[in-house]
């Protein structure tokens, strides 16, 4: 959601199994389906929406997927590709624990368990 295309298409080329909403015709789908595909999909969730973060924050099952919300001064795609590079490590280290949100800022990230309790 707000993620370019062509973020997708550099994941892929990366090596990750990326979708983007437009190639299935739900990019004007509710929040709640596109939750719902990425929970069903197993899928880790782009964004630069904030409505995700508020969405997964009300809802107290455990098998939430991760939600990473870009909050970048530029969100051009090359800079979100570059924190998305950087913030692959972090992302590794916590993919076994659960579901989190990250909140990406230009020089922060912010991390939380879900479900928030």
């Amino acid at each position: 959601m707000g993620i370019s295309p062509g973020c997708i298409v550099w994941l892929r080329e990366q090596g990750y199994d990326a979708i983007h909403l437009f190639e299935h015709g739900l990019h004007r789908s509710s929040d709640s389906e596109v939750l719902r595909k990425a929970k069903n999909e197993n899928r880790i969730l782009l964004t630069m929406d904030l409505d995700f973060a508020r969405l997964v924050s009300m809802v107290k099952e455990d098998d939430l997927p991760t939600v990473i919300i870009f909050r970048l001064s530029d969100q051009r795609p090359h800079n979100v590709q570059a924190r998305i590079v950087d913030i692959l490590p972090v992302l590794k280290k916590i993919i076994l624990q659960g579901s989190f949100i990250l909140s990406v800022k230009d020089n922060k990230v912010r991390i939380r368990h879900l479900p928030i309790t």
